[in-house]
């Protein structure tokens, strides 16, 4: 299986990290996290090991467990499609001030059909943009509250989710989402990954090179 988002990323230069804490390099992994790295080039069809899997390979069983639990929760359509699950992780991303998940999903969900506008409102966190459908803002004003105050959600929040049309089964996928975006954001940002700049690449491929726009992109 090749992702389109990480067929295209193959023609895309690797890039040397500078992080906080020292991660495992593709050129360093032996044993268990070699052959994991193995099965994601393989896998997946990306020749670079993202920098992420690199922070969990300091754990060769929490890098296996997150390996498998993105394939089957992040990258595969399940009760919410791939473009929705992608709208929430660029949000939550934001959101938490993460610049390497914001860009990464914010590129993931350009490639599965997210349009520019509504890219550029999730990274303002504008859920009253006109790019967004009422049923999409009902999601995301849920998947915001999940992330910054799961302590008040009630039966109600849930209640508004399904009068905007979403199941009972698609509210708990948000959560798991938003939850293990949330993990990722801090695991990230305390390692210290920079943003792999995958947006600006997309931009070039596009031929987008209208400055104001790549500035409105921006994480606020």
């Amino acid at each position: 299986m090749t992702l389109p988002e990480y067929q295209s990323l193959s023609q895309r230069p690797r890039h040397s990290l500078s992080t906080n804490l020292p991660v495992v390099e593709e050129s360093l992994a032996d044993g268990e996290v070699a052959a994991l790295y193995a099965h994601f080039r393989e896998h997946f069809g990306r020749q670079d090991v993202p920098g992420i899997l690199k922070c969990f390979a300091t754990h060769p069983p929490l890098l296996r467990h997150m390996m498998d639990i993105s394939d089957r929760l992040i990258f595969s359509d399940g009760h919410l499609g791939r473009r929705h699950k992608e709208m929430i992780a660029t949000l939550v991303s934001t959101q938490n001030r993460c610049a390497y998940c914001a860009d990464s999903h914010g590129y993931f969900l350009r490639v599965h059909g997210g349009s520019d506008e509504v890219l550029c409102a999730l990274q303002r966190i504008d859920l009253d943009s006109p790019s967004l459908t009422e049923r999409e803002r009902a999601l995301l004003r849920f998947v915001l509250k999940v992330n910054g105050d799961s302590a008040q959600i009630s039966s109600t929040d849930i209640e508004q989710l399904a009068i905007h049309g979403w199941s009972e089964l698609q509210a708990s996928e948000a959560i798991h989402v938003t939850a293990l975006f949330a993990t990722f954001n801090r695991v990230v940002n305390a390692f210290g990954l920079p943003s792999q700049g995958l947006l600006a690449w997309y931009n070039d491929q596009a031929g987008v090179n209208d400055q104001d726009t790549i500035k409105a992109r921006s994480i606020r």
